[in-house]
């Protein structure tokens, strides 16, 4: 059951920038949802964090007395991805609802016995695509549906950022490095903007032999979808920051950039091009994770299924384990045709202001 105030009790999995610096303060705009406790291998977050937000902190060895208790209705996972499953399948099973941080899990087989627990238990599993939510992202999706720039044909982007070699996600080889990180986010814009599933991935990878990261920090990827469709990315980790995507339709253009992020004074604005004429849309600055926060409450609180559910999840993961292989083998992967019936909806669209960052928080760390 909600707390008596009708809202929804979560439980933040993993005390990370990400979940102190973001999803936290964004639960705060929301009105269904509420910070119920902690979970952390760290004592003295757990500590500090119950103190400041008036809740229990527990530590990871405590995490199924805390599913069985009663004071929580769903957990938020933003641990590292390879402990993803071993935070989403017992919540699933145990009937709490999960809230899961976007790649679903560190390989495919994680990812599908999590979406299969989802399916047996009934409890509700929606993967943490907080551009789904976004006024700027959907904006973009409703002009291709609209026609506004013909049939698109093609997808391009390009997203970098510097991280340093001893950060976690540099250290841990592919699956924690910049194509699950990163690369995501371009996967998933282009299978909602063309509404299709790749066909065919290629991918090329290189590393900065003076920077020694544990994993490939430039990654090249192409996908080929159906009706002579085509996507083509580069992420990085070695680079300057950047964060822009085309596409490019028989009769327009859109182009936003940023793309993808998000905090303080950064909107998804795009640029639409058509006939030779230049209209510039703007969106306003939301808070991203209270968006997205809302509205999986929403879905819990009316018995409705979230739209980036775990077939969503799972569908970005199946091109995240084909371009593994491509750089394995340096070979072309073929995918079977897939169809997904379900796409980003209108009535996901949140506009809560943006929460301001705990000055306790280390700011200067890259996005999630």
């Amino acid at each position: 059951m909600p707390s008596a105030e009708g809202k929804i009790r979560y439980a933040v999995v993993g005390a990370g920038w990400i979940a102190q610096g973001a999803f936290m303060p964004g639960v705060g705009q929301t009105s269904n949802s509420v910070l119920a406790a902690v979970v952390t291998g760290d004592p003295e977050k757990a500590k500090g964090l119950g103190e400041r937000y008036g809740f229990k902190g527990y530590g990871y060895e405590d995490y199924a007395a805390l599913l069985a208790s009663g004071d929580v209705d769903a957990v938020y996972i933003a641990t590292p991805n390879f402990r993803h499953r071993e935070f989403a399948e017992p919540a699933l099973k145990a009937g709490v609802h999960v809230l899961l941080e976007k790649p679903m899990a560190a390989s495919l087989a994680d990812a599908e016995a999590i979406a299969a627990a989802a399916k047996t238990s009934g409890a509700k599993l929606m993967v943490a695509y907080r551009l789904h939510c976004e006024p700027g992202t959907l904006a973009v999706v409703a002009a291709i549906r609209a026609g506004e720039i013909g049939t698109p044909r093609f997808f391009t982007s390009t997203f970098s950022q510097t991280v340093k070699a001893s950060n976690h996600r540099a250290l841990n080889g592919y699956w924690a490095g910049p194509v699950p990180d990163m690369g995501t986010y371009p996967i998933n814009a282009v299978r909602n903007f063309f509404e299709a599933e790749p066909l065919r991935v290629m991918a090329f990878a290189s590393r900065v032999p003076e920077r020694d990261l544990g994993c490939d920090d430039t990654v090249s990827v192409i996908l080929t979808f159906p009706e002579g469709r085509s996507a083509s990315f580069t992420v990085s980790y070695s680079a300057d920051s950047i964060d822009r995507l085309h596409v490019v339709g028989s009769e327009g253009v859109i182009e936003a950039s940023p793309a993808f992020g998000f905090g303080d004074g950064t909107s998804i604005d795009f640029r639409l091009t058509r006939g030779g004429e230049t209209e510039e849309r703007k969106a306003p600055v939301v808070d991203h994770f209270g968006g997205e926060t809302e509205y999986f409450s929403d879905c819990i609180l009316n018995d409705r299924e979230p739209e980036p559910d775990g077939e969503e999840g799972v569908l970005d993961m199946i091109v995240l384990d084909a371009i593994d292989r491509a750089i394995v083998t340096g070979q072309p992967q073929e995918l079977p045709p897939r169809s997904r019936p379900r796409r980003i909806e209108a009535e996901q669209l949140r506009k809560l202001p943006l929460a301001t960052v705990p000055d306790f928080v280390n700011t200067d760390v890259p996005m999630e």
